[in-house]
């Protein structure tokens, strides 16, 4: 097996691929055609002497070997951009790529309109902002940052608090009116709630605290949707009841065109938090961007 000409440039290829899986879409991200990809992925395999994906008419799949290389390769990249970006913080000036993952309500929302103020601030960071429904997983090398909800997902990663936020049950005052208002969690089971699939959280399910005791309720539900900002729509078409981040319905309680329901029994937390490994801690970028981002929410509640 031959030296390799530029390893670096090599991984770094493979694990986009990985990421992607698919020539084409990681041809597109590197601004080459498809052709040039495979060569360069044929290439790759010849001087290694293993294949490393086994190809189906949709998606490349990985063999073990490809596992392992990418396993290897990620953990040097990793440490690649550490050493890099350890010598680029020696300046004052933030700078360099800044990857940043949101979800897409909230992202479109909240984290999308910072960007022009922020650029601004710091013109030598190019900001990357993409919105997805799933956070990523926390092997994902494809992200500085993650704005996420809830509790910080694991103790590998730092997660710093930006701001409160509640889930809040709400619905149109025409629902309300045709269907009544419920007075506990167990009067759910008799209304039309709205189900977000998202995350980890378990589906069809409702939990609530009350004073004294806690209650699960199974929703009967005939809608549901992985996508937060439909469910609210649905709900202010008055078609059921709808579990939402306060800072995604704040406005339409403010108008009255959704009420707060069961507001004496409190529903699990949705703190934000931006969330970065380890190794990200000590760069000049990310700490500019959370702090920017931290700063804002500080100064803005979504009171209602």
């Amino acid at each position: 097996m031959s030296p390799p000409s530029n390893a670096p440039s090599e991984m770094a290829f493979f694990s986009l691929l990985a990421r992607l899986g698919s020539l084409s879409g990681a041809a597109r991200e590197q601004g080459v055609s498809t052709a040039a990809a495979s060569k360069r992925l044929a290439q790759m395999e010849s001087r290694l002497g293993v294949r490393l994906v086994s190809r189906t008419t949709r998606r490349l799949h990985l063999t073990a070997e490809g596992e392992t290389y990418l396993r290897h390769a990620r953990r040097i990249l990793a440490e690649i951009d550490a050493m890099e970006q350890l010598v680029a913080d020696m300046q004052s000036t933030p700078q360099g790529l800044l990857r940043v993952n949101a979800t897409l309500g909230f992202g479109r929302s909240h984290i999308a309109p910072l960007v022009p103020a922020f650029v601004r601030r710091y013109p030598q960071i190019q900001l990357q902002l993409q919105l997805s429904v799933q956070p990523p997983p926390l092997a994902d090398d494809g992200f500085d940052v993650c704005i996420r909800f809830g509790e910080p997902p694991d103790a590998r990663v730092i997660a710093r608090r930006l701001a409160p936020n509640r889930r809040l049950l709400c619905a149109a005052p025409a629902y309300l009116a045709r269907r009544g208002t419920p007075a506990r969690p167990a009067d759910l089971q008799q209304h039309d709630c709205i189900d977000i699939r998202q995350g980890d959280d378990a589906h069809g399910v409702w939990r609530f605290a009350g004073a004294r005791k806690h209650e699960s309720v199974r929703l009967r539900n005939h809608l549901a949707t992985n996508d937060g900002e439909i469910a609210v729509n649905w709900a202010l078409a008055g078609l059921g009841l709808v579990m939402r981040a306060e800072w995604d319905v704040a406005r339409y309680l403010r108008s009255g065109r959704l009420v707060q329901v069961l507001q004496d029994w409190q529903t699990p937390p949705a703190d934000i938090h931006a969330v970065y490994p380890q190794r990200h801690a000590a760069t000049t970028r990310v700490r500019a961007f959370v702090d920017f981002v931290a700063e804002h929410f500080s100064a803005f509640t979504p009171n209602f």
